[in-house]
């Protein structure tokens, strides 16, 4: 007989949870998903949409350089704004027995426009890096990248 009035009460307990549970949850209003439409993505090598990286790759084809340690400040409707590092490798004698170097750079992504193929995701089509001390061999103090799409 324990083992009943036991059983009733853990029932009871359980359902005076749910039923404190299901009301705060239809007392609250749904949360609305971000519009993928006002918040761009940054497509990354494998075309896939992504917010908020904290790596990213832009040279997909031999990964000679990348981003890290990304931090966004901004991420909205018309830009996105990072500090991070870009990994560059220097090729020196050649990419294969070449040495990489870390550039401390802010990350601007700009100018998003619908993502072909992908409606309604908008995405970032313009990468801007501000290197903020040294920069690469052969790179200016600002560099522009065009994002694939």
């Amino acid at each position: 007989m324990q083992g009943h009035t036991m059983k009733s009460a853990v029932t009871l307990c359980a359902a005076a949870a749910f039923a404190a549970v299901m009301a705060t949850a239809s007392a609250a209003p749904a949360a609305s998903p971000p519009s993928t439409a006002q918040r761009p993505v940054l497509v990354d090598c494998t075309w896939q949409p992504q917010e908020h990286p904290t790596d990213f790759m832009l040279a997909c084809g031999d990964g000679n350089s990348r981003l890290s340690s990304l931090h966004w400040s901004v991420w909205g409707p018309e830009s996105a704004v990072a500090t991070g590092i870009n990994t560059v490798n220097d090729c020196k004698p050649y990419c294969a027995a070449g040495r990489f170097h870390d550039y401390p750079v802010v990350v601007r992504l700009d100018n998003p426009r619908p993502w072909k193929g992908h409606s309604p995701l908008r995405q970032y089509t313009v990468m801007n890096l501000i290197y903020t001390h040294d920069s690469p061999e052969g790179s200016g103090r600002t560099v522009s990248y065009p994002l694939w799409s």
